[in-house]
This record gives structure tokens, C-alpha cells and sequence, in this order.
């Protein structure tokens, strides 16, 4: 059994991280978003994987390698540009060389990973086998009806959903999907849709299994989804405290430090990592907080927040929360006058003052 991940994508909705970065390697925990699905698709025995690759491969290519590092074996297959889901499955048919895969969207976490649903579809003679959840904003999602607990539509993005269950992104898939990816045409946005291959099936009389499943799922595509996710992984860590804690600094709960990080007069309150080489001095920094390598914070406050490599938080005199940093991106009080907020902000940037 083989794999395809998709890491293709503008990730529009991540903007402006995103401008600079692949949205599949924005880190949760400290860890790219992409680097779970492997090591998920690796747990339930499957080493020989596909990527998808856009405009990002460079970026992609770099942070995964060969896929070595996870015993595995990593096929880069480039997409001319995001002409959809389907489209996708459509161009690693060669890859697949007539076996079943696992298609995983690279910016998707599953709570206990995928070797159950594996396990589940080789066990059955299923052509198909989806997983769907259930969500407060279905028209966001491809969505799914279901009758007697058999598919009946499924539907792309609905204006008006037919039910609150959507389909996770992850997929089962014998290679009959690719009589089904050849034979659907565009949708009106211009791409073909993953839904409309699966109702091909389902209309074609071909054996497609829904799996609602129980746990947690997060889609991390926008910024309070990357929260929630972060604070989902932070709950699994364990202390591991490798830096410099002086004595003045009290550290409670499970929190991790790296090499090369000094912490200096501060608070930490956990679940909270903390990267390598970082300077924390007079400093509370709060649950639910990653802090990636070579970052600052500084006579400030933050909590439930990612700060991605290299950013600074200095003399900040109010707690920052719910906050998303780019790389090597500054907040800071100046102390100078007269007193003003002055911002520097690229375009869809976005700043709460409260």
C-alpha cells in the first residue's frame, strides 16, 4: 500500500505567513504540520509515499528530503498548478503502479493518527473508504448525505449543506479511482473535485465506505484553526528542559526548553515548547505557547500563540494572546513620544487592538 500527501496549495488563508512559506511547513508544536502526516502514515506501515508539490516544491523538497529520516521513501510529483483534489490523484497514477493508497491533505491533523482506518480498509473490499466529521461550519467543507449509513451525494463547499458532516482529509483508495478522476470533468471553479470522483463511484455502483469518526480532526488553514491545532499538540508533550533556567525563573507544568535557550526572571506556565537558542528575560509566557527556535521574548507577556522562527517580543505592555508570528517578525514598544500605535504590515495582515 502506498501513500500520495498533498502539499501543493497557495494556502490563501494563512496569509501573509504564507506568502513566504509553504502552509504544510507552518509549525505546530514546533513541528511543520506536514512531518505529522508522515510520521502518522509511517505508524501504520506504509514507507512509500508520493508528495504533491506546487509553486512551494523547493520548500517542500528541502524540509523532507529523501525520507530517510522516517525510514521512508518520498516521490516528489510536481502539479502544474491547483487544479484540484482529484486532479491531484489523477497525475500520480504512474506512481501508484496498480497498488491501494492512502491520499493525505498535508495540512490536516487526526487525533491518534490513520493506522485504525489502515488497518480497517485492508481488512475490507471496500473501493473507497472516507472518513467524515462532524462540524459547526459544514459549508466550508466538501459535505457528505448519508442514507441508512450508505453515501448518497457528496457536495463541494454547499451553500446550503444537507448535513453537518465533512469530509476529513483523508482518503482510501483502491486504483478503481482512477476510472473515476478520468471520467469527471472541471467544476465550475475550474477543478476537479474529490467529491464528484467519490459520487462517480457511488453512482457507478462501487463499494465507497463513510467512517464518521470520533476524535478530534483539524483542518489548519486558517490562523484560530492553527491555534486550536498547537494547543491540541501541546497537550501531548513532556517536560524536557535542556536550556539555561536561573534561578529567579519558575517553570510549572510540562514544558519543553531546547539547547542554547537561557531563560532569565521569567514564568513559564505549561503546556508550553520553547525552540533552541532563544533569550526569554523578564518574561511570562503562558499555556498553550510555541516558541520556535532563535526567538525573543522580552519584558512582555504572551499565551496560547505560535511564534515562528526568529521572532521578538520586546517591552510589550500588555499581554499578547491568540496571536500568530511570523518569521523573524517584531513587536515592540519604543517608549517614544507622543505616544501612537505605528505599523508596518504586509497585505492581508491582520491586527486586533483591545
Amino acid at each position: 500500500m502506498k501513500a500520495l500527501i498533498l502539499a501543493g496549495g497557495t494556502g490563501t488563508r494563512l496569509r501573509p505567513i504564507t506568502y513566504t512559506r509553504a502552509k504544510q511547513l507552518v509549525p505546530v508544536a514546533n513541528k511543520p504540520i506536514l512531518f505529522y502526516a508522515i510520521e502518522a502514515l509511517v505508524a501504520a506501515g506504509i514507507t512509500d509515499i508520493g508528495v504533491i508539490v506546487g509553486d512551494t516544491a523547493e520548500e517542500v523538497m528541502s524540509a523532507l528530503g529523501n525520507g530517510d529520516r522516517w525510514n521512508a521513501a518520498i516521490t516528489y510529483i510536481p502539479q502544474e498548478a491547483p487544479l484540484g483534489l482529484a486532479h491531484a490523484v489523477k497525475i500520480a497514477e504512474d506512481f501508484m503502479a496498480g497498488e491501494p493508497f492512502v491520499m493525505y491533505l498535508g495540512d490536516n491533523l487526526i487525533a491518534n493518527g490513520v493506522t485504525s482506518f489502515v488497518d480497517e480498509f485492508r481488512a475490507t473490499g471496500y473501493d473507497a473508504h472516507i472518513l467524515l466529521a462532524h462540524v459547526p461550519n459544514a459549508k466550508q467543507f466538501g459535505v457528505a448525505e448519508l442514507s441508512d449509513g450508505k453515501i448518497v451525494r457528496l457536495i463541494e463547499k454547499p451553500e446550503n449543506p444537507p448535513s453537518d458532516l465533512a469530509l476529513v482529509g483523508v482518503y482510501l483508495f483502491t486504483p478503481v479511482i482512477f476510472k473515476a478522476v478520468n471520467a469527471i470533468t472541471p467544476s465550475a471553479r475550474g477543478e476537479l473535485e474529490i467529491t464528484d470522483a467519490i459520487q462517480w463511484l457511488v453512482d457507478n455502483g462501487y463499494a465507497v465506505h463513510p467512517h464518521v469518526i470520533g476524535g478530534w480532526w483539524k483542518d489548519t488553514g486558517k490562523r484560530d484553526d492553527m491555534l486550536e491545532a498547537n494547543r491540541i499538540m501541546l497537550d501531548l508533550i513532556e517536560s524536557d528542559v535542556q536550556g539555561d533556567v536561573d534561578d529567579a525563573t519558575n517553570v510549572h507544568g510540562r514544558v519543553r526548553v531546547g539547547r542554547g535557550t537561557t531563560l532569565r526572571n521569567s514564568v513559564v506556565r505549561g503546556p508550553v515548547v520553547i525552540g533552541e537558542n532563544c533569550t526569554v528575560v523578564d518574561a511570562y509566557i503562558g499555556p498553550y505557547t510555541s516558541v520556535g527556535d532563535g526567538c525573543a521574548v522580552v519584558g512582555s507577556e504572551i499565551e496560547h500563540s505560535i511564534l515562528l522562527q526568529g521572532a521578538r517580543i520586546e517591552n510589550v505592555g500588555q499581554r499578547v494572546a491568540d496571536s500568530l508570528m511570523g518569521c523573524n517578525s517584531v513587536v515592540r514598544r519604543s517608549g517614544t513620544l507622543p505616544s501612537a500605535s505605528r505599523f508596518m504590515l504586509g497585505d492581508n495582515s491582520e491586527v486586533d487592538i483591545v
